[in-house]
């Protein structure tokens, strides 16, 4: 039986008594013995295409929240960084230190947070080239003593990657899934379902999406044979104050995710074959 990793959670800290109504629904899959759980929530959103937007609680409520999440349920947290301030703050909270698709490149940013002894997520930029990800990866492999950006050295030095679409023309996102077969070879590397489906800047002066895509493309990234997914989840999406067109239904996630892991199941026996 295949254990995947899994990122869940709103895409933005909307307070304490919202957070746990996400944080209840997810409760069935923390406790599934073929799940490597984690709960993900972003204390600030600083990329937001409007000044408008709703960014979170910041740092200091939104760890304080976090961290009684982490007491009350028991859950790993992720979170992520925007400056390198926040790197020793955030670490001291969350279990995995997430570096945004948008400051894949900020070398600074990625050194310090790998020189803590957390894992590091770093997501694939929209304007990437998968095969340049390992340079991005190698800047905390170095840090934390490695010599090259492999699979094995990136597992062990508990660093990862995570595809979330590249750019197609604007306003629309599309999911190579060779990039995914590409950035294995550096690093575990995570499928983001949630975010991939965004359109960014189509919503009048924020980012819309269209979440009827989540399962096909999740369903896809695992008969390609991901480590995990990044899936964000609200209880209701549709009145979420941060990218409710792109979450899915926490009611509903936990069934999308069984199916995930039966195709997986499928998809790495045929690698063993």
């Amino acid at each position: 039986m295949t254990k995947i990793i899994l990122m869940a959670g709103p895409c933005a800290i909307e307070g304490y008594d919202k957070i746990k109504i996400i944080a209840d629904d997810l409760k069935g899959l923390s406790k599934n013995p073929n799940i490597d759980f984690y709960f993900k929530a972003s204390f600030d959103k600083a990329n937001r295409t409007s000044l408008e937007n709703y960014r979170g609680l910041g740092i200091k409520e939104g760890l304080e929240i976090l961290s009684n999440i982490k007491k009350e349920y028991g859950y790993k947290i992720i979170t992520d960084i925007h400056e390198c301030n926040q790197v020793d703050v955030v670490a001291e909270v969350a279990d995995v230190i997430q570096i945004p698709a948008l400051l894949c490149r900020q070398t600074d940013l990625i050194v310090e947070a790998a020189r803590t002894d957390r894992i590091i997520n770093i997501k694939k930029g929209q304007f990437l080239n998968p095969l340049d990800m390992q340079y991005a990866l190698l800047k905390a492999i170095k840090t934390r003593g490695g010599d090259n950006a492999s699979y094995d050295i990136s597992k062990k030095l508990k660093i990862w990657a995570t595809e979330r679409g590249s750019s197609f023309g604007y306003g629309n996102l599309v999911v190579d899934m060779r990039s995914l077969v590409i950035m294995k070879r550096f690093a575990p590397t995570i499928f983001d379902a949630t975010h991939s489906v965004q359109m960014p800047g189509l919503g009048g002066g924020k980012s819309s999406g269209d979440s009827s895509f989540v399962f096909p493309l999740a369903r896809a990234a695992a008969a390609v044979g991901v480590d995990g997914f990044f899936l964000e989840t609200h209880n209701n999406p549709k009145n979420a104050l941060s990218d409710g067109a792109n979450m899915v239904d926490s009611k509903s996630i936990e069934s999308m995710v069984n199916k995930l892991i039966d195709i997986l199941n499928i998809s790495k026996g045929d690698d063993n074959d």
